[in-house]
Formats: C-alpha cells, sequence, structure tokens
C-alpha cells in the first residue's frame, strides 16, 4: 500500500508539470532513468517476493514464512498446523498424508496410536530416535473428519514440504501411505503394490511402506503388515548402513 501510494504522488506531480509546462507553451523536461532512481521508488518487480518457500533457507524461516496460513480451506478447522519435527540434519524423512485429531491439538506430528506405532519403528526396530529423524506430512492442517486431502489442499501445501526437504536433503525418504504415495509419486500409486519397491523423489530415494494407522485398522493382518512393514525398513536401514536390532 505504501509502494502505490508514493508512486501515486509521483505521478501526480508529473501531471502536474505536464500541464504547467502546455500552459507556458514550454516542452516537458527529459527525465533520465538516474532521476527516476533517485526517488528511490521500489516496486514489487524491484524486490524478491519473500513469501516464497524456495526463498527460506531454514527450517525456521520456512516456519516463519507460513505463518497463519491461510492458503486453502483447511485453515477453517484447524486448531493448530503442523509443520513437523526432528532434526534438520536427518539423514531419513518420514512423510505421511496429514496431522489426525491427536496432532492437530498438539500441533505435533505422529502423537497418537499411530505414532506410538511408528516411535516403536524408529526406536526399537531402527535404533534411533524420533530426534534423529524428521517427520512431516504432505499437508499441514487436518482435514475434516480424518478425509484425504483434496487436490488443491495438497497443491497449496506440497512446495512447503518440498523445501522442507530441499533444507534437509536427506539420504533416504520413507512414505507412509497411498496419500502421500500418490502426493510425492504418481496417481496411480498403490500402497499394496509399490511398497518395497524404491522409487525417486527429488532426486532421493523414496521407500514406501503402509501407514501406521493402516495396521492398527487391520487388527485381523496386524501380524502379517507390520512383518511388511519391517522387510521395508530393513531396505531402508540397509541403505543407510545402520545395523539390525
Amino acid at each position: 500500500m505504501k509502494e502505490k501510494k508514493e508512486i501515486k504522488e509521483v505521478l501526480g506531480h508529473l501531471r502536474k508539470l505536464l500541464m504547467a509546462n502546455q500552459e507556458t507553451g514550454l516542452d516537458l523536461p527529459f527525465i533520465s532513468a538516474d532521476s527516476l532512481k533517485s526517488l528511490d521508488i521500489k516496486t514489487d518487480r524491484d524486490s524478491k517476493p519473500s513469501g516464497q518457500p524456495e526463498n527460506a533457507e531454514s527450517l525456521e524461516q520456512l516456519r516463519s514464512l507460513i505463518g497463519d496460513c491461510r492458503r486453502c480451506k483447511l485453515h477453517k478447522d484447524r486448531n493448530n498446523i503442523v509443520f513437523g519435527e526432528g532434526s534438520a540434519r536427518a539423514r531419513l524423512v518420514f512423510v505421511s498424508e496429514g496431522p489426525g485429531q491427536d496432532e492437530d491439538r498438539e500441533g505435533r506430528p505422529f502423537v497418537g496410536k499411530a505414532g506410538k506405532l511408528l516411535t516403536k519403528i524408529i526406536q526399537n526396530g531402527m535404533g534411533l530416535t524420533r530426534e534423529e529423524v524428521y517427520i512431516c506430512n504432505v499437508v499441514k492442517c487436518r482435514p475434516p473428519g480424518n478425509r484425504d486431502p483434496e487436490k488443491d489442499e495438497i497443491g497449496a501445501c506440497i512446495p512447503f514440504l518440498k523445501q522442507q526437504l530441499n533444507i534437509i536433503r536427506p539420504e533416504v525418504i520413507c512414505i507412509l501411505g497411498r496419500v502421500a504415495g500418490q502426493a510425492l509419486s504418481k496417481k496411480d500409486f498403490r500402497i499394496t503394490r509399490e511398497r518395497g519397491m524404491w522409487h525417486s523423489y527429488m532426486d532421493i530415494p523414496v521407500m514406501p511402506t503402509y501407514h501406521p494407522a493402516y495396521i492398527l485398522r487391520n487388527r485381523s493382518r496386524e501380524r502379517e503388515l507390520k512383518g511388511d512393514v519391517w522387510e521395508d525398513i530393513k531396505k531402508i536401514m540397509k541403505r543407510l548402513g545402520l545395523s539390525k536390532k
């Protein structure tokens, strides 16, 4: 608003000058580019758009840039933005679809029942801590009723996920579930078909596996599904050079 006001004032002065010169029969004096620069008027073209995710050089800057986000309709029902947590130097990043009810309440990823199962995989299976990895989502606000995030919601949020990955530059991404797989891979992604197979995103190796919540919803297949996830995790551990517990 301030820039527009300054430009309007300058144009107003030029208009008065032109009218005065016309009345006296004089030509409008030549105004050089240097003269205009001396006015020190800045427009949007003169400055880098600070609101772009790619301008953030740290996770803290990126979170600050997101602010109290209103970029899609998910903000209407959320309690907290769930940005992500863990090490900015993590070798492994877990990416899920979006926050659930517990995550929305606390503002942290994977703190509910599914989060406890993921923590067991990280700690008991991989011999790591949550602080050593990074955990985030495709969308950072909870979809109402835990529905799948919609195309426009993913489109508004995924540039921030990409910059998180750009800043961290992990050695491996572990995709948790179908929705995250579709967002980071391809529309016809099927977790039952793609899990256990190496993919690539942003030139980073990607291993898809079942979402912990999917395991908890399928109690009759719990042993089978946990076995499949463990096989996928072992492939990640091998690539990272981690010893098996």
